[in-house]
């Protein structure tokens, strides 16, 4: 009965209405998208494409594509390139000092910043394009190809890097006129659009003998509790205490009062884990997606997604990016310096340098056991195949998929329950406020 009548609040907050209504249609327009077949190839001929990422590392290159990889289409190269031209942009931030000043010149400073993104984006679609065509050849059959030769290769890596300057900009129109962050919405769309094929298959799998419907009920049971414990993660904070000094001004009182500073287990949200992935997927586009099968040694452990190495330097570049994201999230020195502009302080500790210092070694106390939380559940799908899990069940069962997923939908409610909230209704819960993750894709 609350779920009906929260339904029909939504609906009543036209602006709120027509958000969701332009984001829907947005969505549509790119899952359309992801099934428009690049001119010249014949979309009859492409089961050996699907085949080769049914599973592991190209299983997940196609996931973050919604698909459009398997269907050689224009959307192929997906939103991968964006996020590793933004991983690059913010390092430059912390070794050039014309960056960095940027990052300091709040909105134009950032519309700068983004505009080096948007370069440095075509600048890998225009490497990764010729690269993907490479696979194609090496996957299909001849008769695949209507088309070939300099001009059907051309044309392909400017339609392929127009097709994710565009899924870009479709990005962007959802975060500005509907609801919820649109980079992150699209990878989130992408990722459910293979969540059922997935589930039917892992069913068929152990209806047809290998543990039976009691494996699966367990699997399932075991999922649930990731899903839990990912939420917990998303949401986790440790409040500090602040006391504001009593102040009168004429008449009235100020200050006098104790608030706390939420400060987030995970202030880095999911960033980290697509930092580490967009990293780990070089080694793969560096050998034109070739499968792992056919190669040896150091490329063949590092595009293994299941294997021990790659699992382990993941985790290991999951807890660094988290300092490092969570560092340029979190200025202790701004909050120590807006603190004492208001009359606040933390009791038992100086106002100053000495509360920076406090600031400090609390956030690195509490995300050290966040970023080991998220690199567990990053490695998840690994440890989930070693127990048996299909390779295409095992992708949803933690790792970047998992935690976008409930990442994106706690921002998303989030929004929501504002615009609800904002026109005097009940949110979406009886008692407290959804809490959405700090850190998100657009954010970069």
């Amino acid at each position: 009965m609350r779920l009906i009548q929260t339904l029909k609040n939504i609906f009543r907050i036209e602006d709120l209405r027509q958000r969701i209504l332009y984001t829907l249609g947005i969505i549509m327009l790119y899952r359309l998208g992801a099934f428009v077949t690049l001119p010249g190839i014949d979309p009859n001929q492409l089961q050996l494409l699907k085949e080769q990422t049914s599973q592991g590392i190209m299983g997940l290159l196609d996931m973050f594509s919604g698909g459009a990889f398997s269907q050689a289409s224009i959307f192929a190269l997906g939103i991968m390139p964006y996020i590793s031209a933004s991983i690059v942009i913010q390092l430059l931030g912390i070794v050039f000092p014309h960056f960095q000043k940027l990052q300091r010149e709040g909105e134009s400073g950032r519309r700068k910043m983004n505009q080096y993104t948007r370069y440095l984006t075509v600048a890998i679609l225009l490497l990764q394009g010729p690269s993907y065509l490479v696979n194609l050849t090496n996957t299909l059959p001849a008769s695949a190809f209507i088309l070939g030769g300099t001009f059907f290769k051309v044309s392909s890596v400017i339609i392929l890097t127009a097709g994710t300057m565009f899924v870009m900009w479709l990005g962007e129109r959802i975060t500005d006129k509907g609801i919820g962050n649109g980079i992150s919405l699209i990878i989130m769309i992408g990722i459910i659009a293979r969540l059922p094929q997935a589930f039917i298959f892992e069913w068929g799998t152990r209806v047809n003998g290998q543990g039976g419907l009691v494996a699966l009920l367990l699997e399932l049971v075991i999922f649930a509790a990731v899903v839990l414990v990912t939420i917990l993660l998303v949401q986790g904070t440790r409040r500090i205490p602040v006391q504001y000094a009593r102040r009168i001004v004429g008449n009235k009182q100020y200050g006098g009062v104790r608030q706390y500073i939420p400060l987030k287990v995970n202030a880095a949200g999911v960033m980290p884990i697509i930092f580490a992935q967009a990293i780990m997927m070089l080694p793969i586009i560096l050998v034109n997606y070739g499968s792992g099968e056919s190669m040896s040694g150091f490329a063949a452990a590092f595009t293994n997604m299941y294997g021990f190495w790659y699992s382990m330097i993941t985790a290991l570049l999951i807890i660094a990016f988290t300092y490092f994201y969570t560092a340029i999230t979190i200025n202790p020195v701004q909050m120590a310096e807006d603190m004492k502009k208001n009359g606040g302080f933390i009791p038992g500790v100086k106002p100053g340098r000495k509360t920076v210092e406090f600031l400090d070694t609390i956030m690195s106390r509490i995300t050290l056991p966040g970023s080991m939380f998220l690199a567990a559940i990053a490695i998840l799908p690994a440890i989930a195949v070693n127990f048996g899990v299909s390779d295409v069940f095992a992708q949803f069962y933690g790792g970047t998929s998992l935690l976008i997923l409930v990442g994106v939908v706690l921002d998303t409610l989030q929004q929501i329950e504002s615009h609800l909230l904002m026109r005097h209704y009940d949110g979406l819960m009886k008692s407290g406020r959804i809490k959405g993750r700090a850190g998100s894709v657009s954010a970069m």
